[in-house]
């Protein structure tokens, strides 16, 4: 199917029919006609696909209770990349163990890490240490990670021809971050919830066509008008991949998942609808129909154009970044939905009674039902520990059952 330049918008591909699916080239290499591998599965690091858990319990997790909008006598806080370098214990391990790789990808090191934080401040989750490009060779794309460049992929996919090294997931490729999984939950058991997390196919899609980081994103925006065919069986393969990655983390252990869109935002509104959505829609329907009690949580850095089509994708808990404000988040959104949120990092290194003022800013604006209190972004290098005590000794001292001070505007919206 030939596309030229004036009929090349994204609303020309967003229409069901438009005809790459039934390719030639998209069965010869591999996939069905609903863009997922053609391929079999093997049932790895469990027995089998199976159905998760689908009853809810009073023991549930603090912040399982709040994503599922339950009443809760304060808000769940944890913080994105909670564990990391403002450690000084992890400064010390990343010593012994300079690659991220090493460090991300072996089980007694991410139990380590991941445990950090929860035992220096006993944060409501603990999210386990990786990054979202861990998966990335379990389905046949390999990379690196450099000191300057940071992620390198090895062979970027911009073609037809470069479509033909992915894979079906292969979950043993992955048994480090199960049994990690598995170790943290039984570490922590019920005192805080364990957070499994992903990329959705849109932010992995930048790196593997991208072959890296960037600041302009100019590759895969142009893959969006000249080569839409491979990239919409790039973004299909992954949707399912990463569905099969969530479900293989709730089966190892994991309470909930973040999906992070990081780079979504980067994205004009009606081309996210077209690029990034539907296959986060995918992903969502996969999860709700074989885990229909695992909370999910949506976070795109630079969200402010978006809330109300993330809304759309069926998550339970929007995450906000720190430039929208959380009063008017929480009007856009409604009260029909949970929210996660969002201090500001950077606050972290004002005095500690500027921060109470904010976290307390925050909360009262989010309302007491659907709250999961965090940062607006990951916790910044040079974050002062000290700080991230104070966060969560605030986090925990409300009550939302005596103080009715805590109830907001927001409480009053009508779903």
């Amino acid at each position: 199917m030939a596309f030229s330049p004036l009929t090349s918008g994204c609303s020309n591909y967003c229409n069901v029919g438009i005809g790459w699916k039934s390719s030639s080239w998209f069965v010869q290499f591999g996939f069905f006609s609903n863009g997922v591998s053609a391929k079999p599965t093997k049932n790895n690091g469990s027995k089998g696909f199976r159905v998760c858990a689908s009853s809810s319990s009073s023991s549930d997790p603090l912040l399982v209770k709040a994503a599922r909008r339950e009443r809760v006598s304060r808000p769940p806080a944890w913080m994105m990349r909670q564990a990391g370098r403002y450690m000084a214990v992890y400064r010390k391990l990343a010593e012994k163990h300079p690659s991220f790789r090493e460090r991300s990808e072996t089980t007694d090191l991410i139990v380590e890490i991941s445990l950090q934080p929860w035992e220096a401040f006993h944060p409501d989750g603990v999210i386990i240490f990786s990054d979202i490009l861990t998966p990335l060779p379990a389905f046949g794309v390999q990379f690196d990670i450099e000191d300057v460049r940071g992620p390198v992929i090895q062979s970027p996919i911009r073609s037809e021809e470069g479509l033909k090294s992915l894979h079906s997931i292969d979950l043993e490729k992955l048994q480090f971050v199960g049994d990690s999984l598995r170790i943290l939950r039984k570490e922590v058991g019920d005192q805080a919830a364990i957070l499994g997390f992903v990329g959705a196919p849109w932010t992995i899609a930048t790196y593997i066509v991208e072959g890296g980081t960037t600041r302009t994103y100019t590759k895969i925006k142009d893959m969006c008008h000249t080569a839409p065919h491979v990239l919409r069986a790039l973004l299909s393969h992954l949707s399912k991949a990463i569905a099969e990655y969530i479900v293989y983390q709730v089966e190892s252990g994991a309470h909930c998942i973040q999906i992070f869109d990081s780079w979504g935002g980067q994205l004009p509104p009606h081309m996210w609808d077209c690029w990034s959505k539907p296959y986060i829609d995918e992903i969502v329907s996969t999860i709700k129909r074989k885990c229909p009690q695992t909370p999910l949580v949506l976070y795109i850095n630079g969200n402010g154009g978006l809330l109300e089509r993330m809304k759309t994708t069926g998550v339970d808990v929007i995450g906000l970044d720190w430039t929208v404000d959380m009063a008017d988040g929480r009007k856009r959104l409604g009260t029909d939905i949970g929210i996660q949120g969002n201090v500001d990092p950077a606050t972290l290194f004002c005095p500690l009674p500027a921060l109470t003022d904010e976290i307390r800013r925050v909360v009262k604006s989010a309302g007491t039902r659907g709250h999961i209190l965090n940062l607006g972004h990951g916790v910044l290098v040079g974050t002062p520990e000290d700080a991230v005590a104070h966060f969560f000794d605030v986090a925990k001292s409300f009550d939302f059952d005596k103080v009715e001070d805590h109830v907001s505007e927001a409480d009053k919206v009508v779903a």
